[in-house]
């Protein structure tokens, strides 16, 4: 049976507007105004709303009571707490990978991890920016890694940090002046992991979430330093 056109554009709209609010382009606490969406987007005001309903209820976008939407802001609080959940959930679905996860789970990892190791991280025409592709590669490689874990909830709550954490890694990669080999903190995690070597393997990829966190919080204290500076 053929899907109902609307149903198509109202979902068209939503992941269109989803990939823009998680690569920023789209900017955090940047008014969402219906109209100019609807044109942008070629679909009705419904879709729209749909798309933006659906949005604020996985915490993308924040619905503002006679004001509209506006997409969900980032601050230095949020980003720390963010980071310390995320990594004690991407933690626990490690270990259980670790200790459930069979040799079609280890297929899948070295999968993404050499998928990921092919695509270039940098967007060809705009060397600052983080490539479409390299995040999505990048995201199926910690689904990979943490999908031996036999948790839904768990797996659900991960996806949904992985989310939240997507957009200040987007704001990261510009900010970056420090020297890091991603590449290789991806490989140390894999090995630890296919060694079975939970421990060791969840200190690496807490590291390695980690780091974005340094990166942002280190470039805030710079701006604030310079704007201290020139006051």
């Amino acid at each position: 049976m053929a899907r109902d056109p609307a149903v198509n554009l109202t979902q068209g709209a939503y992941e269109q507007l989803r990939a823009d609010l998680l690569a920023c382009r789209i900017l955090p606490g940047s008014r969402l105004k219906i109209q100019e969406l609807c044109a942008r987007l070629s679909v009705s005001l419904g879709a729209i709303r749909e798309a933006l309903s659906r949005l604020t209820s996985e915490g993308l976008v924040v619905a503002e009571p006679q004001r509209g939407f506006r997409a969900a802001p980032i601050s230095q609080e949020d980003l720390q707490d963010l980071t310390r959940v995320r990594i004690e959930i991407e933690g626990l679905c490690l270990r259980r990978a670790i200790a459930v996860g069979d040799v079609d789970w280890e297929s899948r990892l070295v999968a993404a991890l050499h998928r990921l190791s092919r695509t270039p991280e940098r967007a060809a025409a705009d060397p600052a920016r983080s490539s479409d592709e390299w995040a999505e590669a990048h995201a199926a490689f910690h689904v990979a890694l943490a999908d031996g874990c036999d948790s839904p909830w768990l797996l659900k709550l991960r996806s949904q940090l992985y989310d939240q954490s997507e957009r200040y890694r987007r704001l990261s990669v510009p900010l970056t002046t420090e020297k890091r080999n991603i590449g290789a903190e991806h490989q140390g995690i894999v090995d630890a992991a296919l060694a079975r070597d939970a421990d060791k393997a969840v200190a690496l990829l807490s590291a390695h979430l980690g780091a974005t966190t340094r990166i942002l919080l280190t470039a805030n204290l710079e701006v604030e330093r310079q704007r201290e500076m020139a006051e």
